[in-house]
């Protein structure tokens, strides 16, 4: 696959030039986020450090990302065929290995830049951040089947944020499981789908369920 991948972006590379103009990049927050070191990683060191710095790592890689990368690649990592569609690249060494090499060089073909170098500009952290986010991305399709009850969640949580009567934790259960059964495209064992997203904005002692309804709202209105 990553030879296929590898192949893809060949392709696409071609319809890439001048692309990104002289759009100069956004800088990336990272404070929060823990050091990496000075040498350059060939492995996601944000996969596996807990879900803490994981989830930070998705929220700061989400930003990052549609800030630096949308523009070509696609907004929420969906490609509509300038760039290759970074959701299918594995959530494995040899996917890390092939992803940071395009963010630290760029790409350029013929003298033309396709896609410029952010590793010197945003850094490594930003790097895997952005990694982090991408490899979380839902499958094509992941929510179809439960795209209409989806959307009666999110109206009944729409009627709990005005003080109607709601279950939140049947329906917190429910978000969950949904949430478990959305594959993603890099293989990566959690997506960070809208049904996840809802589920944590209600876990907890001030669960925020217009904020959940929104995250709803947004994401089926995206996955269409």
């Amino acid at each position: 696959m990553r030879r296929a991948f590898a192949g893809l972006f060949l392709i696409a590379g071609a319809s890439l030039a001048h692309a990104h103009g002289d759009v100069a990049p956004q800088p990336v927050n990272t404070d929060v986020l823990p050091e990496v070191g000075e040498e350059w990683l060939i492995e996601n060191p944000y996969r596996d450090q807990g879900e803490e710095v994981w989830q930070a790592a998705i929220e700061i890689g989400d930003s990052g990302y549609n800030q630096n990368c949308a523009r070509c690649h696609g907004l929420g990592v969906v490609s509509g065929g300038l760039a290759p569609d970074l959701r299918y690249l594995e959530a494995e060494e040899y996917g890390d290995e092939w992803y940071v090499e395009r963010f630290r060089e760029g790409y350029t073909q013929n003298g033309i830049t396709k896609m410029p170098a952010f590793g010197e500009l945003l850094g490594q952290k930003a790097a895997w951040a952005i990694r982090t986010y991408i490899e979380t991305r839902p499958d094509d399709g992941a929510l179809d089947d439960h795209t209409p009850r989806l959307k009666e969640i999110r109206d009944t949580l729409n009627g709990m944020a005005d003080g109607g009567d709601g279950d939140r934790a049947a329906l917190l259960a429910e978000l969950t499981a949904i949430a478990a059964e959305v594959e993603t495209g890099s293989g990566a064992p959690v997506a960070d789908s809208v049904a996840f997203r809802a589920a944590g904005l209600i876990d907890s002692d001030s669960p925020d369920y217009a904020g959940a309804a929104e995250a709803l709202t947004i994401g089926l209105s995206a996955a269409q």
